[in-house]
C-alpha cells in the first residue's frame, strides 16, 4: 500500500489507509479528530507501522508530559513491526523526542525531509519541533527546501504554503508570509495553521481592524481542533490592541477558557491572556484559581520550560505557594538532566519563571534583573515572537513600577519604533546619514 504521495506503508490495508489519510489531512488542518482516525487505522490494520507512529506523534505534539508514556507505548508497538528506511526514521525521531532530545528529533526529520520532500508528516512535525526549540531560521528553511519538489496540484499543497507562511512571518518577511498564508486558505479554508500564519502577520504589524476582520470573516478555523483556542487567543489580542477589554474577556470566558481546557497548548493561551489583562490592571476575579488547578500536574513534570513559565503565572496569581515550591524543586532537578529541557531552563526558562513570580510578589527590581538578561535570546526556549512579547511587556511594567523611568522610556521608544517599522510607516524623526 502507498499513501497519496507514493510512500510505501508497511502493514497497511485499504480500510486502514483511508482512515490514515483522513487523520493526516485533519492533522495538517489542525482540526477534527486526527487521533481518533489514527486509532481507527490501527484497529483496521494492527500491523500498520505508520499508524502506530502517527499515534505517537499526536501524543507528543501537544507538549503534555502526561501524554509521553502513551507516545512511548505507541512507539514500542511500531518498533515491533516491519519498517522501511523512511518509516524507521520516523520511529527514530519519535524515540528522540520521547527521551527529551527535542533537537535531535528535529534533525532526524530534517534529514528525512531532504530525501523525501513529499512526506508532509515529517515536514509538519519537524516545523513544530523547530517552533518548540526556538529554531527561527529552520522554521522557514525546512519548508523552503521542499517547495521546489511540489506543484499546486499535489494533495496537501495548501499545508506546505501555510507552513512556509508561518516560517516567513517568524523571520520578519511579513509581505510574503501574508501572501502565502492567504493562498493556502483559498485552497483549503479549514487550514488553521495557515489562518494562524496570517493573523500572526497582522498582530506583528499592529493591523488590528484587519486582524479582527480576518478572524471573524473566516469560518474554517473555528471548528473543533488542536489550534482553535490559540486562534481565538489571537483574536483577543487584536481586541486588546484596540483597548476593548470587554471583548477580550468575553473570548476568554467563551471559546478560550469556557470549556475549562486541560491541554498544555490551550492552558498557555489562557495564562497568557490573563497575564496581559493583569498588566493592564484588569480585575480578573477568581479566574486564576481554576487555571492553576488545571496546571497543577505540570509542577512535577519538568518536561518543557515554556509550559512551566505559564504554569508559574497561574500558581503565583492564584496564591498556590505549594505548587510554586514543587515547580521550583522540579526545575532544579530538570536542570541537571541530560536532555534539551535542561538547556531550555538554563538559557531562558528558569530566569523567566523567577521573573513572573517576582512580579506577582511585587519585587519589580528582581523582575527587571531577570528579564533584562534574557530578552535578547528568549527565543531559545520556544514559542513565537507574539507569545514571547509577554516578557517585554512585563519588563516595561516592572521598569515603571520599580522607579526606573529611563529604562522604561528606552524600552517604550524601541518598541514604538519597531512597531512603526513593522507596519511600514516612516520614522517619526529624520534618519541621519552614517558617519564613516
Amino acid at each position: 500500500m502507498q499513501d497519496l504521495h507514493g510512500h510505501t506503508l508497511s502493514g497497511a490495508s485499504a480500510q486502514a489507509l483511508d482512515a490514515f489519510e483522513i487523520a493526516l489531512h485533519e492533522l495538517r488542518c489542525l482540526s477534527g479528530d486526527p487521533l481518533g482516525h489514527a486509532e481507527a487505522a490501527v484497529a483496521a490494520a494492527p500491523e500498520f507501522t505508520m499508524a502506530h507512529a502517527l499515534r505517537a506523534w499526536l501524543f507528543l505534539v501537544g507538549t503534555d508530559a502526561g501524554a509521553v508514556p502513551l507516545a512511548r507505548e505507541a512507539l514500542a508497538q511500531a518498533r515491533a513491526l516491519p519498517a522501511d528506511a523512511r518509516e524507521a526514521r520516523h520511529l527514530a525521531a519519535i524515540g528522540h523526542w520521547c527521551a527529551g532530545r527535542w533537537r535531535l528529533a528535529a534533525r532526524t526529520l530534517e534529514d528525512l525531509s531532504l530525501e523525501h520532500p513529499h512526506d508532509l508528516l515529517a515536514l509538519q512535525l519537524g516545523q513544530q519541533l523547530d517552533f518548540f526549540t526556538g529554531d527561527q531560521r529552520l522554521l522557514r528553511d525546512r519548508i523552503a527546501r521542499a517547495l521546489p519538489a511540489w506543484s499546486p496540484d499535489m494533495p496537501g499543497y495548501h499545508a506546505l504554503l501555510g507552513m512556509y507562511a508561518f516560517g516567513l512571518e517568524e523571520n520578519g518577511d511579513f509581505h510574503n508570509a501574508e501572501r502565502y498564508g492567504r493562498r493556502a486558505i483559498e485552497l483549503e479554508p479549514r487550514d488553521a495553521w495557515a489562518q494562524h500564519a496570517v493573523v500572526h502577520v497582522l498582530e506583528m504589524q499592529g493591523r488590528r481592524d484587519d486582524g479582527i476582520r480576518w478572524m471573524t470573516g473566516q469560518a474554517g478555523w473555528k471548528q473543533c481542533g488542536l489550534l482553535a483556542v490559540h486562534n481565538w487567543w489571537h483574536l483577543a489580542l487584536h481586541y486588546l490592541g484596540l483597548d476593548d477589554v470587554d471583548a477580550a474577556l468575553q473570548l476568554l470566558d467563551g471559546p478560550i477558557d469556557g470549556h475549562r481546557p486541560t491541554l498544555a497548548l490551550e492552558l498557555i493561551d489562557v495564562s497568557a491572556l490573563l497575564w496581559r489583562l493583569r498588566l493592564r490592571g484588569v480585575d480578573v476575579g477568581e479566574r486564576w484559581v481554576s487555571v492553576a488547578e488545571r496546571w497543577s500536574a505540570c509542577a512535577g513534570h519538568g518536561w518543557y520550560a515554556f509550559n512551566d513559565l505559564h504554569a508559574a503565572m497561574a500558581f503565583a496569581c492564584a496564591g498556590r505557594a505549594d505548587l510554586l515550591e514543587q515547580l521550583d524543586a522540579t526545575q532544579r532537578a530538570a536542570q541537571t538532566r541530560a536532555d534539551d529541557n535542561a538547556g531550555f531552563l538554563l538559557a531562558v526558562g528558569r530566569a523567566a519563571t523567577e521573573a513572573v513570580i517576582a512580579h506577582v510578589a511585587g519585587d519589580h527590581r528582581r523582575t527587571v534583573e531577570r528579564l533584562r538578561d534574557l530578552r535578547s535570546h528568549a527565543r531559545a526556549f520556544g514559542g513565537s515572537d507574539a507569545q514571547r512579547d509577554l516578557l517585554d511587556q512585563t519588563l516595561i511594567h516592572s521598569a515603571r513600577a520599580s522607579g526606573q523611568p529611563a529604562l522604561a522610556r528606552g524600552l517604550e521608544a524601541e518598541r514604538s519604533l519597531l512597531a512603526r517599522q513593522r507596519a511600514g510607516a516612516r520614522p517619526a524623526v529624520a534618519l541621519q546619514p552614517a558617519v564613516h
